[in-house]
């Protein structure tokens, strides 16, 4: 009898572990859009109205090649310069960190915005293999937007945000880079119906419009 209760009790306490671990498992949105495209803009607006935390994967490697004791700075420096992408390895384990600590100072912070990522196919396949049971994928957020939009936002952007790839020579780069490796990602996500598109060419009220649309609907 007591250890029929007993293993009663032992199952509800699994079963709640259980549980307790889907719940703190990251539930995770990928943003994506070429430069420019309003994504970093439109995350602080979320984060504002919405319990998401946005992690940018550009903002997170830049801070890391300027962290003096870093061992991939100057890596990271010329990948950023040339307009490529960086290894996924180096990517991955920075956000999964700022995942990490973000969680570990608030049980309710589990859902994320990963701005810039993936970007090509190796960052997804490293994703796959690396959080393939650490975290969620809900959909992509999508900001379509016109090469020649981005390349003028980015060009105004430029004259304040100090950011050495704010140029037309980086910017030329990235836009190619972007369709090349990113828009396949962008299409293998359509194809399992987790895209959720967003015209990203208008006013930022008129975006964000849109946007919490989706987010209302997604819950």
């Amino acid at each position: 009898m007591i250890g029929s209760l007993l293993g009663n009790v032992s199952q509800r306490a699994k079963s709640l572990l259980y549980r307790v671990s889907l719940v703190m498992k990251p539930q995770v949105v990928f943003v994506l859009g070429g430069p420019g495209a309003g994504k970093g803009t439109q995350c602080s607006k979320i984060v504002e109205n919405y319990n998401y935390t946005h992690l940018s994967a550009g903002d997170l490697l830049r801070a890391e090649r300027s962290r003096e004791e870093s061992e991939f700075g100057q890596l990271i420096d010329n990948y950023i310069k040339e307009g490529k992408i960086v290894p996924v390895e180096i990517t991955i384990n920075l956000l999964r960190k700022a995942m990490e600590e973000t969680m570990k100072k608030d049980d309710n912070k589990f859902r994320f915005l990963i701005d810039g990522f993936p970007r090509n196919e190796d960052n997804l396949t490293g994703w796959d293999t690396v959080m393939v049971d650490k975290a969620d994928v809900k959909f992509v957020l999508f900001f379509d937007c016109s090469n020649e939009v981005c390349i003028d936002r980015c060009l105004e952007r430029g004259k304040s945000s100090g950011r050495t790839d704010d140029n037309r020579e980086s910017l030329e780069k990235r836009i190619q880079t972007y369709l090349q490796s990113t828009r396949p990602i962008i299409e293998l996500y359509e194809k399992h119906g987790k895209v959720r598109t967003v015209d990203a060419s208008r006013s930022l009220e008129k975006v964000f419009a849109d946007v919490k649309v989706v987010l209302d609907k997604e819950g």
